[in-house]
């Protein structure tokens, strides 16, 4: 993991995206809450309505670097709250990602533990459920298993498939290096028609050809 850290540090999740059309990118409304906002690490799953007795027991289970991602149904009601961030640095976790409420914001928004939520809201659920850990659950609008790897930034949350990591952190740091390489001419006077191929493009286009528009720098 420490070696999947060092190259994600390197890219970003714009770049991960670029390299593959097909990763699994959480709805935008799952939003940062805490000033800790890059993630990578294992995830821990959490299925929950309306109560937040499972999200108590996986911070108190998952093991450190997990992140415990909560199925919170999209529902409008605080499944977490400060006590629970706090708990989850003891334990140090990786991060706490809700697709329902989160509270407590005033302690929240300067916590270093990455906290993601699709609302902000001061009713809390119930805790007389078990609910389910480790099962296959739907956050911000995608599946995810237990284990999956889940990385964020400023720019949104992916999920990948952990078998797939290798593959795809060396496509991101590519094409992470040739938009560099873009960026000094452009920053040399260039214009973006020298550095991408937009006339080969267009034509292939026009002529119904499979094209893909490519860097030149």
């Amino acid at each position: 993991m420490e070696r999947l850290a060092a190259g994600f540090r390197s890219i970003d999740t714009t770049a991960l995206c670029d390299a593959d059309k097909s990763l699994r990118v959480m709805d935008s409304a799952i939003r940062p809450r805490s000033a800790g906002i890059r993630i990578l690490g294992p995830a821990f799953t959490v299925r929950c309505y309306g109560d937040f007795f499972a999200v108590l027991r996986a911070i108190e289970t998952a093991a450190p670097g997990d992140i415990v991602i909560v199925d919170g149904g999209s529902s409008e009601i605080a499944l977490a709250g400060e006590l629970f961030a706090r708990g989850a640095l003891v334990r140090g976790l990786g991060g706490i990602i809700v697709d329902g409420g989160y509270r407590d914001i005033g302690y929240v928004r300067d916590c270093e533990l990455p906290i993601y939520s699709r609302f902000i809201t001061p009713m809390a659920g119930t805790t007389t459920e078990l609910g389910e850990l480790q099962v296959r659950v739907t956050c911000g609008g995608v599946p995810v298993h237990p284990g999956d790897l889940i990385l964020a930034d400023d720019e949104g949350i992916v999920v990948v498939d952990p078998a797939r990591v290798e593959t795809l952190l060396t496509a991101a740091t590519a094409i992470k290096l040739a938009e560099a390489r873009v960026i000094a001419k452009l920053d040399a006077g260039a214009t973006l028609s020298d550095c991408l191929g937009i006339s080969a493009h267009t034509e292939a286009l026009r002529k119904g050809e499979h094209s893909a528009l490519e860097f030149l720098a």
